[in-house]
């Protein structure tokens, strides 16, 4: 039965690359023509295969409604949340977990810093938009006229003297981000708070969310927190795949 199943999902890979005959089936699957026949039946009952006037088999319509349907179910806080866990495990700090909707970008979850000093920050709170690192990720994605329309739309308070001043700046920052596939917020929120964040992405390569590792000044120096940044892009990377259903590379430092 197991042979069967394996045999039967290998035919969906296939037809992803295009309509396939009943010949090129059982050539990839290495059985008689019989067999592959079969097994492309079952699925056409199921709606995962359709057979077209040309006699060649393509994916079915339902197999794209149970992917949506699942996509649509998938809860990237609850995948997210035991990554951001292990990272504080690891490092100590906070870790935050935010996405953008309705043209705010929100802090979706939190795991608290093991330290003394604590961040100010809730769960569904609004982030500081024009500085905030997670925040440059999320809206660094979004389509050129849309970033730049919501840009030129937002208000730039200098919260300190590296906060972000006006729109141009915005957008230079947000193609720096883009192009350089993470970003910071080095004091330019509160002097005293630094952060380094890394995009969550989804099937289809779009930043879905934006999960990020903040730390005062008193516990570690920006430079210091910077050296981090690879174990916070591994985490994030960790937490796509999962999100992507994709396999995830073994990474011992993730463990």
């Amino acid at each position: 039965m197991s042979q069967t199943v394996d045999r039967a999902l290998s035919i969906l890979p296939l037809l992803a690359e295009g309509p396939a005959d009943l010949g090129r089936v059982a050539d990839r699957l290495g059985v008689h023509k019989s067999t592959a026949l079969r097994l492309l039946r079952t699925l056409h009952e199921h709606g995962l295969v359709y057979r077209q006037s040309d006699q060649r088999y393509r994916l079915g319509a339902r197999l794209f409604a149970l992917a949506q349907e699942a996509m649509e179910n998938l809860d990237i806080r609850e995948i997210a949340h035991p990554h951001l866990v292990r990272l504080n495990e690891q490092c100590g700090h906070t870790v935050h977990l935010a996405v953008y909707e309705e043209n705010e970008v929100l802090y979706l979850d939190k795991v608290d810093s093991r330290y003394p000093v604590r961040m100010y920050s809730r769960i569904g709170k609004p982030v500081a938009i024009t500085v905030a690192a997670v925040a440059k990720l999320l809206l660094a994605d979004l389509p050129e006229p849309e970033r730049r329309a919501v840009a030129e739309r937002l208000e730039y308070p200098m919260y300190t003297v590296r906060s972000t001043p006006n729109a141009p700046a915005y957008l230079r920052e947000l193609d720096r981000v883009r192009e350089q596939g993470w970003a910071a917020d080095l004091g330019g929120h509160e002097e005293s708070i630094n952060c380094v964040a890394a995009p969550v992405r989804g099937v289809d390569g779009r930043v879905v969310a934006a999960m990020s590792l903040s730390a005062p000044n008193v516990v570690v120096t920006a430079e210091e927190l910077l050296t981090l940044l690879p174990l916070v892009r591994r985490t994030a990377d960790a937490i796509s795949s999962e999100y992507s259903g994709r396999t995830p590379v073994q990474d011992p430092e993730l463990r």
